[in-house]
Parts: C-alpha cells; sequence; structure tokens
C-alpha cells in the first residue's frame, strides 16, 4: 500500500510520511474498540475526567517544540501563530476541565414526587449524558485548535465520550504528533483503551462516518465536503448529528462618522484582518461597506496590497479554488479588481486582492467566500443600499459595525439587520481572533454552521449529550448528580434552582 504524502506549501516539496491511509476494516475495528471504551468511561466520575483533560493539555505543552516545528514544514503558518494556537488548544482541554468540575453543563434536575392539578405526579430527575463515540474531522487551517487537538476532541472528551479523529490530508505528520502526546498522556493516566483513535486518508473518513458505532460528527471545513458528509450519514440506518462549520462571508459595516473619525486606523485593521493567516480563517471580513466619500480608506488598503508579499496558503487546492471565485466574483458578480494578486517564486504563495463593487449591485453572485487574502469592498451612498444588500449575504459566523456615539440610532439600526444573519456581532473591532470562554459563541446560521449550537466556548459540549430522565427510580441507580442531600453541581430541585454545595 503507498503512503501518504506531506507538502511543505512555501516549497511545493511533497515527501513520503511513512503514514498508511487506515483501510475500512482498520476503521470498523477502531470504531468498536471505542463503544467499547464507551462503555467503560461511563463508570468514571467527573472528577475523574476533568484530571484527564488536564493531564492532556500538560502533555501538549510538553511537546510544544515538536508539534509547532512540524506543524510550520506542513502549513507555511508562522511560529508565533502556530505557538498561539497550541497555547489555545491546551487551554481549551484545561477549561473544558473547569467546566467539568462546575457540572452545571449536567443541566441537573430533580422533580420529587408531588400531587398536581392532573393527579399525583412521579418523581423524575434528569441531567444530560453523553451519546457515544464521535467522529471528529481536522481542518486545514487551524492544525491544533480545530484538528486532533482541537475544541471539538476537547468538548467531546468532556461530555464523556471517547473520540476517532479524522487527521487533515494537509498536516498528516501534524495530526499523527499530535495524536501521539494525547494519547500517550490518556495511557499513562489510566485511560481505557482506545478512549481516543485516529484515521487516515479520505476513504477512512467516509468509512467512519458511516460506521454503526459512531453517534456524532464534528465537522469543520468547505461546505462541499460538509455536503457529502451528511449525504453518507442520510444513507445510514440510523442517521445521527452532524455539526458542521463550513462557510462563512463576515459582512463588515462602517458607517459614515467612524470613516471619517478613524480612516487609518480602519484600514490598518480591516487589512489585517482579512490577510491574516493569508486570509484562512473562517471569521475573516469578506466583504467591508464603506461609505462612497471613504476613498482614503480604501487607498491605504490598495497600497497595503501592493506592496505586500505573497503569503503562504495551505494547499494547492486553495491556491486553485482562490483564483477560480476571485474571477467568478468578477465574471458574474461584476466585481472590479483593484489590486490583482501575484504568486510568489516557490510554493503555493500569494499576495492579496481587492475588490471593489457598488453597495447596490451586490447580489448573491459576489457574495461568496473567498477562502484566502481577498475582499470585497462594497461602497454604499445610502444607508439603505447596506440594508438592501445584506439580503445577498448568506448567513455567517459574525458581523461588525464600526460606528461612533454620534451615530447610536443608526448603530442599533445595522445591528437589528444583521443580528438575524450572523451568531456573533463584533463592535468597533475585527471578527478574526475567537477568544475561548464561557461566553463564546462560534456558530451562526445556514451556511456557517448547521447547528444552533457553537463549536468554541464550554456550550460546545452540549452537542455530545443528550437528556435522560429518571423516573421513581431507586437512589443506587440514580447518578450522584441526582441524588437527594448536597450535590456538588447546581441543579433545579422541584423549580427552585439550587448552587452547588461548597466543598
Amino acid at each position: 500500500m503507498s503512503t501518504l504524502t506531506t507538502t511543505d506549501p512555501r516549497t511545493g516539496a511533497a515527501t513520503s510520511t511513512g503514514i498508511e491511509p487506515t483501510s475500512a476494516a482498520e476503521v470498523g475495528a477502531l470504531a468498536s474498540a471505542a463503544a467499547e471504551a464507551f462503555r467503560a468511561l461511563r463508570a468514571y466520575p467527573r472528577v475523574w475526567r476533568a484530571g484527564l483533560l488536564r493531564a492532556l493539555a500538560d502533555a501538549l505543552e510538553e511537546r510544544r517544540v515538536e508539534l509547532v516545528e512540524t506543524a510550520m514544514a506542513e502549513t507555511g503558518l508562522a511560529e508565533a501563530r502556530l505557538n498561539t494556537e497550541l497555547t489555545r488548544s491546551a487551554f481549551q482541554f484545561r477549561l473544558f476541565a473547569d467546566a467539568v468540575d462546575e457540572g452545571g453543563y449536567l443541566e441537573a434536575i430533580i422533580d420529587h414526587a408531588a400531587s398536581t392539578p392532573m393527579g399525583p405526579g412521579p418523581d423524575v430527575r434528569r441531567m444530560l449524558v453523553p451519546i457515544g463515540p464521535i467522529a471528529v474531522f481536522g481542518s486545514s487551517n487551524f492544525p491544533f485548535a480545530f484538528s486532533v487537538v482541537g475544541g471539538d476532541t476537547a468538548s467531546a472528551l468532556a461530555a464523556g465520550n471517547p473520540v476517532v479523529i479524522k487527521a487533515h490530508s494537509s498536516h498528516p505528520l501534524t495530526s499523527q504528533r499530535s495524536f501521539s502526546a494525547l494519547a500517550d498522556a490518556a495511557a499513562a493516566y489510566g485511560a481505557p483503551a482506545h478512549t481516543l483513535g485516529i484515521v487516515y486518508g479520505q476513504a477512512a473518513g467516509a468509512a467512519l462516518v458511516a460506521d454503526p458505532a459512531i453517534a456524532a460528527v464534528g465537522f469543520t471545513g468547505s461546505l462541499s465536503t460538509g455536503r457529502i458528509l451528511q449525504e453518507i450519514i442520510d444513507q445510514r440506518e440510523t442517521p445521527i448529528p452532524f455539526f458542521g462549520e463550513l462557510s462563512s462571508l463576515n459582512p463588515l459595516i462602517v458607517t459614515p462618522d467612524a470613516a471619517s473619525a478613524r480612516a487609518d486606523a480602519i484600514a490598518d485593521g480591516l487589512f489585517t484582518s482579512f490577510t491574516g493567516s493569508a486570509g484562512q480563517l473562517c471569521t475573516k471580513p469578506g466583504i467591508a461597506f464603506l461609505p462612497a466619500e471613504a476613498g482614503g480608506i480604501v487607498d491605504a488598503i490598495v497600497a497595503r496590497a501592493q506592496d505586500a508579499a505573497p503569503q503562504a496558503l495551505l494547499n494547492s487546492r486553495i491556491l486553485g479554488a482562490f483564483d477560480e471565485i476571485r474571477e467568478r466574483l468578477i465574471d458574474d458578480g461584476k466585481a472590479r479588481s483593484l489590486v490583482a494578486p501575484h504568486t510568489g517564486a516557490d510554493g503555493f504563495t500569494l499576495s492579496p486582492a481587492v475588490l471593489e463593487i457598488d453597495a447596490a449591485d451586490v447580489t448573491a453572485a459576489v457574495a461568496e467566500e473567498a477562502f484566502g487574502p481577498l475582499i470585497v469592498i462594497a461602497r454604499y451612498r445610502e444607508v439603505d443600499e447596506v440594508r438592501i444588500a445584506l439580503e445577498a449575504i448568506p448567513g455567517s459566523l459574525t458581523a461588525t459595525i464600526h460606528g461612533e456615539a454620534s451615530e447610536s440610532d443608526l448603530v442599533a439600526t445595522l445591528a437589528s439587520e444583521v443580528q438575524d444573519l450572523v451568531g456573533r456581532i463584533v463592535y468597533n473591532g475585527y471578527p478574526t481572533g475567537v477568544r475561548v470562554s464561557w461566553g463564546m459563541h462560534h456558530g451562526g446560521p445556514w451556511p456557517a454552521t448547521n447547528t444552533q449550537h457553537t463549536s468554541v466556548g464550554i456550550s460546545a459540549i452540549r452537542r455530545f449529550l443528550r437528556p435522560l430522565a429518571w423516573q421513581d427510580a431507586p437512589e443506587a441507580v440514580l447518578p450522584e448528580e441526582l441524588r437527594d442531600g448536597a450535590a456538588d453541581v447546581p441543579r433545579r430541585v422541584d423549580g427552585v434552582l439550587e448552587l452547588a454545595a461548597s466543598a
């Protein structure tokens, strides 16, 4: 069997990894083993699971140098960016450990037996429980934070589920070494065998999604691949949840007073936001609405784009798709090119591109995500043109509004226009850079995601849990969190919210 190759996008040089694609039989064995691990994991208390998550975080820190060096060679991303991303990944594991300790995510409820207007009511106790082995697909643009050691893996484990990861073909060695760090740490901690698994190759990913042992899929990637995975799920005897983050345009709006007061700062911030990591971020602002008279902002962005050196894209597919989409935005979307990109001498490198269009001419044809360093500047004369243009913008992860205190009514109106379009509204900032916290939401209406749940932050754990009720159950069969007496988790008891008992 031939082995997988890895390609350095900075040079285009491909080398063998020595990794063989996972066969269908091996995928089936891994999924079955994960199901066995799931049954074993149920016996472990929350405090043990929190400790496992912290042990995994420590393992990432211990192997930082090896992991970052490997990822640099496979992604072309800067060392500083990758170090920050690995820190984020370790932080995610520790934050989910804190959530597991706190226990509020369980949504524990106790309704004691009581008389009701309908007659005697039984004793009912409910909380969220894990759903089973989770298939996690790594993404190309985040070799750590949304791949093997990413938030899907961390939240699935935090919920009490084993994970089988599909390594991304753009960084197979980073995936392999990241998995080794986690698997070794899990074994040393005493986790059940096959709490973590990994498969390689496109066919293996398809087989994993189809395997009856898999209970849900977490995916960050292209809309086209997401649709393929959904089709596989639809053909299963038992359909399962598919949590996909798929495509996002992320409109940014600058009001007239903001353009006048902060032209230089907005030009700098917007350029940095749409070119950071070579524009390969799911929250990159893809279209910016600027007042027609904001020529200074446009000129500054154009000048910076013309002077910018080519950056490495993650792989040749992204480079080819970038050219196709840019041409489509011009030919079908009627956008005008202000700065044409140019490729570098080596590898899959590309400089920024800037397109322009009148806001009144924005249609769905120009509202297409271009993965890479490209922005469409839509110039408006009346704010109502922005409102109408937003009707052509697909559901997105974010919308950004730059406004001044003098325009509070206008800012409120724009916020009202975008709130049904996105999952997060950013004010006077930039959408790139997603905080990992209890309050963060990283989702949005289709096609940004196909779920109401987020893939970042503590509520990401909710995707991999389901409610289970116990009616008139003897205490011996109840989880500790649902037994009478003091509890170490917040609970709603007979309709009254009770905080966790102090240690």
